[in-house]
C-alpha cells in the first residue's frame, strides 16, 4: 500500500494517514518506498497504533523538506532517536502529544530553528529546561509541553526570543514565584500554567492581560492576593474560560470577570459576589460560574437577571445564609443549579419552575422547609434531584412520577410523611439495566485548541453504602432511590420489582410496613440495599439470594420472621445485617429454627440406621467371603498338594460321569416307547 501511495507522484506534498488503524507491523521500514517522494511536504500518522521506534528510523530516512508531522495520539515509546532530529531540520510544525515518550528532551530539538509550533504534551519527558535551549526557536508560536514531569528554570530578568500565541505548561515546575517573564508576552491567546508550584501574588500587570487571552488556567497553585477591579476593556465575546480555583485569592470578586463564558474561582477565600452580580449591566456570555468552597457569607443579592445565559451555578460549600433569591428564576437556560451545604432556609421559589431546562438540582444540607414542591415534576426533566438533609414536611408528590429522565432521587433525612408513590415505573430511566451514558459532565481542564469542555456536573453528595460521598464525573451516574431517615408510612410499591437498573436503594429509618415485596429479587443491578429500622413483618423474599451483585444489605430491626434464606452469596451477610429482627433464624444469626430438632433428630436416626446396616452387611460380606476362600482352597489344595486324593477324586468323577449317561439314555428309551403307545 505505501509503495503505490509514495509512487503516486513524485510532487505529492501532503499524506494524511491519520485514523487508519497502522501498527508497526503495517509501516514501511525501507526507504525504497519514499525515493520519489521528494516533494512531501506534510506527513500526518496521527491517531493510530504506531509503538516502536521503527517509525523514528523510517523518518530518518527522509531527504526531503518535510515541514509538518504529526504522530500524535498514538502508542510510542521510550527515548527519541537522537539522530532523527539531525535530518529533521525544515520541521515547522511538530505534533507529539499524548504517546509514551520518555526521558530527557533530546538536546538537538531544541535547534529546529524554524520551528513555530512544538507540541509534547501528555507523555513522560522529564528533566530541566532552561531559557539558552530555548534562545534558538525564535520563531515559535505555539509550546505545550503539559503532563511532563519537566522544570523550566529561567532567569528573572530573561525573556523568551518569541512571541507565543499559545503556552501550556501544566504540571511543570515554574515556581515558587510567578514567573515574570510572561509580562513580555503580548500575544498570548491561551495560557495554562496549573499546578506548577507557584507560592506567589499575582500583580496587576498579569490582570490587565486578560483583555487579549481567550482561555486562561492557573488552577492548583498558591496564588495570593485580590484580583483588583479594573475598567478594562476584554474581548468583543469576551474570555472563553478563566479557571483559577483551588488557589487562596481572596476578596471581592470583580465585574470585569462577567465577561467570561466559564468562570471558576472554587477553592479559594473570596468573600463577596454582589459587586460581580450587581454593578454589571446585562452579559449574555456567561455560562459556567463555579464559586464553591470559598468563605462567601450572607444573603446571596436579586441580581441574577444580568447573568441570563447561566448553564451551570455552583455555590456549594459556602457561608450564604437567608432565602433563595426569586430573580434565580430569571436563570431560563440554567442546566444544573448545586446550592448543597449551607445556611439557605424557607421554601424553594416558584419563581424556579421557569427554569425548565434544569437537569440537575442540588440544595442539600440547608435549612431549606415547605412541601416538596409539585412543579418539580410538573415543569422539569431532571436527571439527579437531590433535597436530602433539609425539614421539608408532607407526603411525596406523585407529580414527582413525572421525572422519567430520574437517575438519582434523594429526599432522604426529611421530615415526609405519607405512603411512597406507586408510580415509580414511571421512571423510565430506572427501568433500563443498560449502562448510562456520561452525559452530565463538566471538563475544569481547557484543551489545547483554546476551547472548553461541555458545561455542566458538579460533585454530587450521596449516601453510598452507609456513608457520604461525593461522586465527580463518574463513569457512570448511580441510579439510586434514597428516601431514608423520613417518617414514611404504608408498603414497599409492589411495582419497584421493574426497576431493573436500581443499583442503590435506601427506605430506611421510616415506619413502613408488610412484607419485602417478593420482586425485589429481580433487582439484578442492585448493589445497596438498606431497609433497616422499618416495622416489616413476614419472610425474608426467598428471591432475594438471586441479586448477585449485591454488596450492602441492612434488613436489621424490622419484625421479620421465618429462616434466613441461605443459597448463592446471601450467606456471606454477618449478623448485624439481620439482627433486630426476634423471630428471624438461620445459620447467618447463629440460632437455630423451629423445627430445626426433629428435622435433626430425623437426619440423625437416618444416618444412624445406615450406620449400623452398613455394619451388618459388612460383617455378612465378610464372613460369606471367608467361607468361600476356606471350602474352595480346602478342596482344591488338597487335591492338589495329595496325589491319593487326586485319584480318588478323580476316580468319583469317572464314575458320576457313567451314571449321569446311562440314566439319560433310560430315560430317552422310555419316551420313545410312550410316544408309541
Amino acid at each position: 500500500m505505501f509503495q503505490g501511495i509514495f509512487n503516486l507522484s513524485t510532487k505529492l506534498q501532503t499524506l494524511y494517514l491519520g485514523n487508519c488503524g497502522l501498527t508497526d507491523k503495517k509501516f514501511p521500514v525501507s526507504s525504497s518506498s519514499i525515493k520519489n517522494s521528494h516533494s512531501l511536504v506534510t506527513l500526518d500518522l496521527s491517531d493510530n497504533l504506531l509503538k516502536s521506534s521503527v517509525v523514528f528510523h523510517w523518518l530518518c530516512n527522509f531527504t526531503v523538506n518535510l515541514q509538518s508531522l504529526y504522530l500524535d495520539n498514538n502508542l510510542l515509546e521510550g527515548p527519541i532517536p537522537d539522530g532523527f532530529w539531525k535530518v529533521m531540520r525544515s520541521l515547522k510544525y511538530l505534533n507529539l502529544s499524548s504517546n509514551k515518550l520518555k526521558g530527557k528532551i533530546p538536546a538537538s530539538l531544541w535547534f529546529l530553528y524554524q520551528l513555530k509550533t512544538l507540541r509534547l504534551n501528555d507523555n513522560y519527558f522529564e528533566g530541566d529546561i532552561n531559557e539558552l535551549q530555548l534562545t534558538n526557536l525564535s520563531q515559535l508560536a505555539t509550546l505545550d509541553l503539559t503532563g511532563n514531569s519537566l522544570s523550566l528554570k529561567f532567569a528573572t530578568t530573561w525573556t523568551l526570543p518569541s512571541q507565543l500565541f499559545q503556552l501550556g505548561l501544566a504540571s511543570c515546575k515554574l515556581g515558587p514565584s510567578f514567573p515574570s517573564w510572561l509580562q513580555t508576552q503580548s500575544q498570548l491567546e491561551f495560557l495554562d500554567i496549573s499546578d506548577a508550584g507557584i507560592d506567589d501574588f499575582v500583580l496587576d500587570w498579569f490582570w490587565n492581560k486578560l483583555q487579549f487571552i481567550s482561555d486562561v488556567n492557573m488552577s492548583y497553585n498558591s496564588l495570593k492576593g485580590v484580583i483588583p477591579n479594573l475598567t478594562i476593556k476584554l474581548l468583543r465575546y469576551g474570555p472563553n474560560a478563566i479557571i483559577l480555583n483551588s488557589n487562596k485569592l481572596e476578596g471581592v470578586i470583580p465585574t470585569f470577570l462577567s465577561h467570561a463564558r466559564t468562570l471558576d474561582l472554587s477553592g479559594n477565600e473570596f468573600s463577596d459576589i454582589n459587586t460581580l452580580l450587581c454593578r454589571n449591566r446585562v452579559t449574555n456570555y456567561m455560562k459556567t460560574l463555579d464559586l464553591s468552597n470559598n468563605q462567601i457569607a450572607g444573603q446571596l443579592p436579586e441580581c441574577w437577571e444580568h447573568l441570563s445565559s447561566l448553564q451551570f451555578l455552583d455555590l456549594r460549600n459556602n457561608k450564604l445564609s437567608g432565602k433563595i433569591p426569586q430573580s434565580m428564576g430569571t436563570l431560563v437556560n440554567l442546566q444544573a443549579l448545586v446550592l448543597r451545604n449551607n445556611n439557605f432556609n424557607g421554601e424553594l421559589p416558584l419563581t424556579l419552575k421557569n427554569c425548565s431546562n434544569l437537569a440537575l438540582l442540588e440544595v442539600s444540607k440547608n435549612l431549606l422547609s415547605g412541601p416538596v414542591p409539585s412543579w418539580i415534576g410538573k415543569n422539569m426533566q431532571l436527571k439527579i434531584l437531590s433535597l436530602r438533609v433539609n425539614h421539608f414536611f408532607g407526603s411525596v408528590p406523585v407529580q414527582l412520577c413525572y421525572l422519567s429522565q430520574i437517575q438519582v432521587f434523594d429526599l432522604s433525612n426529611n421530615n415526609l410523611s405519607g405512603e411512597i408513590p406507586t408510580c415509580f415505573t414511571k421512571f423510565t430511566t430506572l427501568l433500563e439495566r443498560s449502562v448510562v451514558p456520561r452525559d452530565i459532565v463538566r471538563t475544569r481542564q481547557i484543551s489545547t485548541q483554546g476551547t472548553s469542555g461541555p458545561i455542566y456536573d458538579s460533585y454530587l453528595l450521596l449516601g453510598w453504602k452507609g456513608q457520604d460521598h461525593e461522586f465527580w464525573n463518574p463513569e457512570n451516574l448511580l441510579k439510586s432511590i434514597d428516601l431514608s431517615s423520613n417518617s414514611l408510612t404504608g408498603e414497599v410499591p409492589k411495582g419497584i420489582g421493574y426497576l431493573l437498573g436500581l443499583v442503590s436503594l435506601n427506605l430506611s429509618r421510616n415506619n413502613l410496613h408488610g412484607e419485602i415485596p417478593s420482586d425485589i429479587g429481580n433487582l439484578s443491578s442492585l448493589e445497596f440495599l438498606d431497609l433497616s429500622r422499618n416495622n416489616f413483618s413476614g419472610n425474608i423474599p426467598s428471591t432475594l439470594p438471586n441479586i448477585d451483585s449485591l454488596g450492602v444489605l441492612d434488613l436489621s430491626n424490622n419484625n421479620l420472621s421465618g429462616r434466613i434464606p441461605w443459597g448463592r452469596h446471601l450467606e456471606t451477610f454477618d449478623a448485624s445485617c439481620f439482627e433486630g429482627n426476634i423471630n428471624l433464624c438461620g445459620e447467618q444469626l447463629n440460632k437455630s429454627c423451629p423445627g430445626d430438632e426433629a428435622i435433626q433428630k430425623t437426619q440423625q436416626q437416618a444416618i444412624n440406621g445406615e450406620e449400623e446396616n452398613s455394619i451388618l452387611y459388612g460383617a455378612l460380606y465378610m464372613s460369606l467371603g471367608l467361607g468361600f476362600c476356606a471350602g474352595f482352597w480346602g478342596l482344591l489344595g488338597s487335591l492338589l498338594l495329595w496325589e491319593p486324593w487326586r485319584m480318588v477324586y478323580m476316580k468319583f468323577l469317572n464314575r458320576l460321569t457313567d451314571y449321569i449317561l446311562v440314566m439319560a439314555e433310560l430315560n430317552v428309551t422310555k419316551c420313545h416307547r410312550w410316544l408309541k403307545g
